[in-house]
Parts: structure tokens; sequence; C-alpha cells
């Protein structure tokens, strides 16, 4: 396909979200000038408040993947997608409620201190190394996806488009640190939106209205949404969505630092718990305009379907090229649209990379010298994003290799997520697991999710449970119709194990993970209760046990939950600038600020933080 030029007006818009992105870096980077912590560039000082880190919670995990993505999955296998709407709710509702309030309340930077405070230093390094190299693979399909985009709309070069995103947002993400990310991912969230709905009604004016468009999608039979089937060989069906998806965001949103970490960077946990549910209705927003697009673009190509006659050469340039087209006498209008795509992708990478210096800063460096002064912190804070930006840019060039954007995303996550939401499972919800049953889980939830995940690389999935809808090409002209790929021989275990729904990849590394945790657990002698401190569990059985003490008892395993019942006291220290609280794994220093608490004192009866009840 030749591609078509961008005119100076496209180039004046794409060009001004780059400048207003790396404005935003240059702003905080003067303004935050002489608050030179760590601790000031890596969570924003703790004095964020609810709407920006909405925005940005959006915008990062709403990349270039759901722009480019989506729409393209719609547009060939119909609008099933629109369930994720209730996979969402379900993790934001889990995350706010189960996983949130722990960390936040444990003063922690890392998520990964979490497991240390939980279990032991082994199992925190082992989360941690696997949370770098999951959060290097995903960013590098981020930063491609744009890529892909860029070169089909413009005919840039595709490594160069992808060097150039990598600087951009490494620049603004090392300049200004965490506020920087937020703010700028908050603008850049606007223009996802902006170019959506340019999008939407540019293209529903052309297919005569949205009702026809929504006639056209029956059709099609792209608006069968509701699929019951049980079988987890299936793809897309409402049970692989519903819980596959639950369990694969679940492990992006819960317990991945990049959310955590701007959820702990509010002021008061009641704006970190904001943050999420107005969060989530900018996740059903972006969705709605992901799907739509896709069932419009359907309805225009409906005749003609330009990836099949060989006018593009991949899925994922389906909306690029619809952009195109339907924008041809519009100048800046494609620019716009690109400018949402790389919004996406801006977001998420800084988001990535500001995440992964700061769990390499706070697990390594600090565990390694932890008297590092100020001044010095602050350096090393911003070359780890400066290191994190070049491999995450560098690793772009394998996500070329990797398939369909949305499918290549979701499995990364679904391999490394899902045995890392098991092990935080483990360490909330069951007070017995110990260390050796956790890290058994965790190695026994990774060896099972890569298992699966990399045999359906190598033995795709039969067509029966993944082909797409049926796509006409009666109006386009010279039609070249590739040849049926040649199937080779397959193990009987191809077409079962190796042909599970993508979305079940993290189901099988989640749930492999606890029960090898617990079983470990239970072999090895559990975890004695009064060696847990009871502000790191949160048992959801206490949900159901609350009319009797007896039973509430028994759920906590021996831990000693009744030691108080005012869980003001942690607030009221908070409000009086005791910013310390429990900072770094419970810190002495921290408790020194405590009403009630004797530094010298090291019992954990003299700790007035414990006195809180979280149900």
């Amino acid at each position: 396909m030749e591609a078509k030029n961008f005119t100076v007006w496209d180039y004046v818009v794409f060009s001004a979200l780059f400048v207003v992105s790396c404005g935003i870096g240059v702003f905080f980077a003067i303004k935050e000038r002489k608050k030179a912590t760590s601790r000031e560039f890596l969570v924003g000082g703790r004095q964020m408040s609810f709407g920006p880190v909405a925005l940005s919670l959006t915008a990062s995990f709403m990349s270039a993947v759901t722009v480019l993505g989506t729409p393209s999955e719609v547009y060939r296998f119909g609008a099933s997608f629109l369930i994720f709407f209730i996979s969402y709710t379900f993790v934001v509702i889990f995350t706010s409620e189960l996983f949130l309030p722990v960390f936040y309340r444990s003063g922690i930077t890392s998520t990964y201190e979490y497991l240390q405070l939980r279990f032991n230093k082994v199992v925190r390094y082992a989360a941690t190394v696997i949370y770098i190299v999951q959060t290097i693979l995903y960013t590098g399909v981020v930063v491609y996806a744009p890529a892909l985009a860029l070169n089909q709309v413009t005919g840039f070069d595709l490594w160069g488009s992808v060097f150039a995103t990598g600087i951009v947002c490494t620049f603004y993400c090392t300049l200004g640190g965490l506020k920087a990310v937020v703010w700028t991912d908050a603008f850049q969230m606007v223009v996802m939106i902006v170019g959506f709905l340019s999008v939407l009604i540019q293209g529903s004016a052309l297919n005569g209205g949205l009702q026809n468009v929504l006639e056209q999608a029956t059709n099609g039979s792209r608006l069968h949404i509701i699929d019951f089937d049980v079988d987890p060989l299936r793809r897309h069906t409402f049970w692989t969505i519903t819980v596959g998806g639950t369990f694969t965001w679940l492990g992006i949103y819960g317990v991945n630092q990049s959310t955590i970490q701007r959820c702990i960077s509010c002021k008061t946990e009641k704006h970190a718990k904001l943050a999420l549910y107005f969060n989530l209705l900018g996740l059903w927003i972006i969705l709605a305009c992901a799907v739509f697009s896709g069932l419009i673009m359907y309805s225009y190509f409906k005749d003609c379907d330009p990836w099949t006659s060989g006018i593009i050469s991949a899925p994922d340039q389906l909306m690029p090229y619809f952009v195109m087209e339907i924008f041809d006498t519009m100048p800046g209008l494609p620019g716009l649209f690109v400018a949402c795509a790389f919004s996406g992708t801006l977001s998420t990478v800084a988001a990535s990379i500001n995440a992964l210096a700061t769990v390499t800063f706070e697990d390594f460096v600090k565990s390694c010298f932890p008297h590092l002064s100020d001044k010095l912190s602050t350096w090393i804070s911003k070359g780890l994003c400066l290191l994190f930006g070049i491999m995450c840019t560098s690793m772009a060039v394998a996500a070329s290799l990797l398939g369909g954007v949305v499918q290549a995303a979701l499995s990364i996550h679904g391999m490394c997520g899902g045995p890392m939401l098991g092990l935080f499972t483990l360490g909330l919800v069951f007070p017995f697991v110990n260390w050796k049953g956790a890290l058994g889980g965790l190695v026994t939830g990774i060896t099972l999710s890569f298992w699966v995940a990399i045999g359906a690389f190598v033995y795709p999935a039969p067509d029966s449970k993944t082909w797409p809808l049926s796509l006409s090409t009666d109006q386009c002209p010279n039609v070249t119709t590739a040849a049926p790929p040649m199937l080779s021989s397959r193990p009987a275990i191809a077409d079962s194990w190796y042909s599970l729904s993508y979305l079940y990849f993290s189901v099988v590394g989640c749930l492999g993970c606890i029960a090898a945790g617990v079983i470990i657990s239970f072999i090895t002698g559990p975890q004695r209760g009064k060696d847990v401190d009871p502000l790191l569990i949160r048992p959801v059985c206490n949900l159901f046990c609350f009319w009797s003490k007896k039973y509430k008892t028994l759920c906590w395993c021996g831990v000693q939950h009744d030691r108080g019942t005012e869980q003001d006291n942690l607030e009221n220290a908070w409000k009086q600038g005791n910013e310390s609280v429990l900072q770094n794994g419970l810190q002495q220093e921290g408790l020194a600020h405590v009403p009630g608490s004797d530094p010298k004192d090291k019992s954990q009866n003299n700790m007035a933080l414990e006195k809180i009840t979280y149900f």
C-alpha cells in the first residue's frame, strides 16, 4: 500500500502534542527544583489529588494498544469487547477495596516492599525481577504500535518513529518525575478522547448516521455480543472476557507498581479510591469509543476489506488506513488521530519508566546503599529513568514479531501478571502462607503460564476457535488474496492446552500460584500468626464471619486482628504531617512521630499503628 502523506496542518497538530508534553516536564523540573528528594521525584510527595491521578490511570492503560488494536478486534471479531465493561468494574472494586488499603496504609513506595514485610527479601527480589522483565516487554509493544500507525499513515521510517517516541517520553519523565507524568497523562487523555470523537463523528456521517452503522453491523453479525459458550478454547466468549479479563486486568491494576505508585501518591486514602473509581468512568468512555470506531470502520469497509484484499499488510493498520480515508479532504484531523495514538503511548511508556525506576531504586539501590543523600538519590532516580527509557525503546524492535498488538500485550500481562497477582493474593488473603509457599507458588505460576503461552505462540489455536467473522472483497479492485498457511503436524496437546484462550493465561498463572503456595505452606509448616503484622493482611473471609468473633479469629489464623478499633489513629498521624509513618517497611524513625510509641521499644505491642481495624 502506498502511504498517504501528512499536510502541513497535520504536522502542526501532531507536533503540538510533543511540545506540550515536553513543556510539562520542563515546567515541573523548574517548579520542583527546590524539592530535590527521591520521594518527591518518584511519588510526588504524596500530595496528589484524585482528579489528575484518575485521568493518568486511564491514559496509561488505555494506550495505543486500545486506540489501534481494539477497533481492529471489533472489526474482525465483533463487539464482544463491550463485555470488558464488566471486567473493568470488578477490577476497580477489588483494587480499591482489597489491595489499595493495605498498600496505602503500609506507607510503602514500591509494592514489592510489601513482599519483604510479609515474607522476606528473596520473595521481594524475585517478584521485582519478574515485574521489570514484564514491564519492559509490554512497553516494547506499546512503543511499536503507534510507530506502526505513523508508518502506515505518513510513510515515516518505522524505527525512526520508535526512537522518537522513546526520546520524548524519557525526556519529560526524567526531568519532571511523577508529577510531570501524571499531568502529562491528564493532557494526553483529553487528546485521546478528542481524537476518538473526531473519528466517530466523521465516520458516522459518511456511513449515513449511527442507526445505519448499527444496522449494517447487525447484518454482519458484529453485534452478537453475548456468547455463553463455556469452551475455554474459544477466543472471546462471555466467560473468557469476564473471568479471564478480570484476572488479566487485576494483575495490571491491583498489584502493578505503575498503578499503585500513582494511587499512593494521593494525599489521602479517600483520594486514592476516588481516583480509581473516576478512572473506571474513563475506562468505560475509552472502551465505548474504541468499540464504536470498530463498528463504524466495518460499516465503511463492509464491501471491500482492505486487509483481505491486500491493501494493508496487517490488521493493526486498519484504523490508521480508515482515518486517512475519511479525513482525506480535512487537513489537520489525520494528525489529530495520530496524536491520539501517540498520547496513549507516551502516557503508558512514561508511567512504566517511572515505575521501573521506582522499584529499582527502592528494591535494589536503596537496599545496598541505605544512607544516600537526597541529592544523590534524586540523580540516581533520574539516571534510572534514562536507562529504562532506552531499554523500553529498544525492546520495541522485538514487538514486531508478536502479532496483533492487543493479543500480544494482554498475553504478556497474562504470562507475568497472573502469577504476580497470585503471589500478592497469597500474602493478603491467606495469613498462614509462609515465604516458602509464596516463592514456590510464584515459580509454579510462572512455569504454567509461560508453558501455555509459549505453546500457543508455537502452535496457534485452530481456525474454528479463532477465525474472524466474514469479510467481503466483492467491490475491491485488483484483489490479491494471500494463500492459506500450510499447517505443520501438531501434537495432541496443541489442540487442547495450547489452544486455551489468551485471556486465560493469567487465570492459569494466578490459580496455579495460589494452589501451590497453599499446599507448600502446609507441607513446610504454616506461618505463625504472631509473626504476621495485622497491617499486612486482609482476609476476605472476614466479610462472611462478621457475626461471630470465634470464626473471625479462626479466619485470621492466629493473627492478632483485634488490638484496637480506630482507623483514625493513622489518619490523624498523616494529618499532623507525619508523612514518614511506616515508610520503607515500618522504619523506626517514622514510628517515633506516632503518639504513644517509643522508638526504643521494638515490640509490636507498643505500635499505635496496629490499633487499626480493616473491616
